[in-house]
């Protein structure tokens, strides 16, 4: 069974099995320690019309005063493309060492009040010309570095900034509207299984420009094994989210424009949806 908490200007919503009732809770009290699952099962939720309705029309990233992690080159497809996006600066071969190595590529994504929720404008940055979404399954981390849920990442990426030097890597993927998390946190019974599928779609002018899918089979390294890596010498006292990583690039030949509409899926998780400001 899936449980969706949202986050509204109303409140906290919980919903599950179709009903929604608001959960008197802080946001941030969501993640100090693992016992999140515990406690939902406690919660006695009794349905509320005008809960849904925050959800449908009051809508606000899953965020509160967590920052956001991400990690590289985690999935082959990933490491050929940054790998091409490199070769004329001369970097190639450092993203086929990270894929190769035992300790992985982190990096600091954003701070909540740069992430932008489902239904919201995701940004490319102005002095960048090849520009692409990348969806990411992204863990919800307590303070004890357990993972107590699962969102939708858009780990919005400058290819040209990065591809001209891997040492520009924070300006190629931390900006204002460079990360999208939503529609919710979701709380699942069980891990997310292999199979799980992951899609990618973008729409221009009502058309399909760009679409993709890949399996968290493809990813090499297990999310519990990021999520330790993260937690070996930092520490979070309001919990934090991490990108997985992604499985779906674009090619060469394409780059986002103002106005495209990205849509993310992952089973089991639900769809994000965010347009380019």
């Amino acid at each position: 069974m899936t449980t969706c908490i949202y986050r509204t200007t109303s409140g906290v919503v919980v919903s599950r099995d179709d009903e929604f009732g608001f959960w008197e809770v802080d946001w941030d009290q969501l993640f100090q320690g693992d016992a999140l699952r515990s406690q939902l099962n406690e919660y006695n939720l009794v349905s509320d019309d005008r809960a849904r309705e925050a959800v449908e029309s009051e809508l606000l990233p899953p965020i509160g005063s967590q920052e956001v992690w991400a990690a590289g080159v985690t999935y082959f497809s990933s490491r050929l493309a940054r790998m091409e996006e490199s070769k004329t600066a001369g970097g190639s071969d450092f993203y086929a060492s990270v894929y190769n190595a035992d300790r992985p590529e982190l990096f600091f994504k954003s701070t909540a009040h740069r992430v932008m929720g489902h239904g919201q404008s995701v940004r490319i940055r102005q002095d960048s010309s090849w520009d692409v979404p990348e969806p990411e399954l992204t863990l919800a981390l307590s303070t004890d570095g357990k993972i107590i849920g699962y969102t939708i990442g858009n780990d919005m990426s400058s290819r040209s900034i990065e591809g001209e030097n891997p040492l520009y890597l924070p300006q190629a993927k931390t900006y204002e509207g460079a990360a999208g998390l939503g529609p919710c946190l979701c709380v699942l019974d069980t891990e997310l299984p292999a199979s799980t599928k992951i899609s990618l779609k973008i729409r221009r002018t009502d058309s399909i420009v760009f679409e993709g899918e890949t399996e968290l089979s493809a990813m090499k390294r297990k999310p519990a094994e990021l999520a330790g890596y993260l937690f070996r010498e930092l520490r979070f006292p309001q919990g934090c989210y991490l990108m997985t990583g992604t499985g779906i690039v674009p090619g060469t030949g394409f780059t986002l424009e103002s106005g495209d509409q990205i849509e993310i899926t992952i089973e089991g998780l639900g769809r994000l949806k965010q347009t380019v400001a």
